[in-house]
């Protein structure tokens, strides 16, 4: 089989299960969305993951080691519900 005869029949296929994916109620379509998307997300999330814990991990030693100072939480949740007005 070539290459393009695979990449058509994978084509097909795929109309085919749009097509059938389409006919789903709308409770079974939003189901089959999450899911879906959820199973792009697993790989994006474990990358965003580890970047979130890196920098989590870099401002924790730069705020123990006194190269910056925190902010108290009242003062950003002040300016944050301001910036939203």
């Amino acid at each position: 089989m070539s290459l393009s005869s695979s990449l058509s029949r994978m084509a097909k296929l795929t109309r085919d299960l749009e097509s059938k994916a389409l006919k789903l109620a709308p409770r079974e379509r939003a189901r089959l969305a999450q899911r879906l998307i959820s199973s792009l997300d697993q790989e994006a999330d474990a990358d965003a993951e580890m970047v979130w814990r890196n920098k989590a991990e870099r401002r924790l030693d730069e705020l123990k080691s006194g190269n910056v100072a925190g902010v108290p939480a009242e003062k950003v949740t002040r300016k944050a519900r301001s910036s939203v007005r």
